[in-house]
């Protein structure tokens, strides 16, 4: 068990769970802008000031790994999962300023379904990187990367009926290309998403 092993080093679990809660909260604001598409600007600019504060918890936690010897697990898997869940809140953010930068008008419902999906993954993300303090149910952990992909596979689906919809819709090129990119970014978040369970589930394998 890894509480066993590394007892001293539980301020990574710390540093991993103040990261998803961030990007939990990241997600489930663009989702609420999308629903009532109002008051964008300074909706947008409080999702990057939530953004940079994830930055300075992935900042604080990297400067940690390099100089502490005791780590929960191999510090490359670490690193990665650092990384990866730094990356969602990245997206996420990069989407919601699209939709200022392009000044969108209106939204589109796989955008917000998207988002929602997105939503999703986030919280089954911070539920699964919770669960590694203590690895008394890989089953369970395990089964919660399952569901990420489940999700993920979801929005792959949403991203293509999207696209179609896009491409048979008549709207001009540039309208097309902006909601294109935005559609990418949400999609793109939900794999990042993935990419932490695919982390997860190598920690759990390698450690239960």
């Amino acid at each position: 068990m890894l509480e066993k092993l590394m007892p001293r080093a539980d301020v990574f679990f710390d540093d991993f769970d103040a990261q998803c809660a961030v990007t939990v909260e990241g997600t489930r604001m663009l989702h609420a802008l999308l629903n009532d598409y109002r008051d964008v600007v300074p909706r947008v600019q409080a999702l990057k000031e939530l953004e940079r504060r994830g930055d300075c918890v992935t900042h604080q936690a990297f400067q940690r790994l390099h100089q502490q010897v005791i780590t929960p697990f191999d510090r490359t898997q670490i690193h990665s999962l650092l990384s990866r869940i730094d990356d969602v809140m990245d997206f996420t953010h990069a989407a919601a300023a699209r939709l200022q930068y392009y000044e969108i008008e209106s939204i589109l419902p796989e955008a917000t379904e998207l988002a929602r999906l997105l939503v999703l993954c986030a919280e089954k993300v911070h539920e699964g990187v919770s669960t590694l303090r203590l690895i008394k149910r890989p089953e369970q952990i395990l089964a919660g990367c399952k569901e990420i992909r489940r999700l993920e596979a979801l929005a792959d689906e949403t991203l293509r009926e999207g696209l179609g919809k896009l491409f048979k819709s008549g709207v001009d090129p540039l309208t097309l290309i902006k909601w294109k990119e935005i559609y990418d970014l949400l999609e793109t978040a939900t794999d990042k998403c993935q990419d932490v369970a695919d982390i997860i589930e190598g920690v759990v394998l390698e450690n239960a």
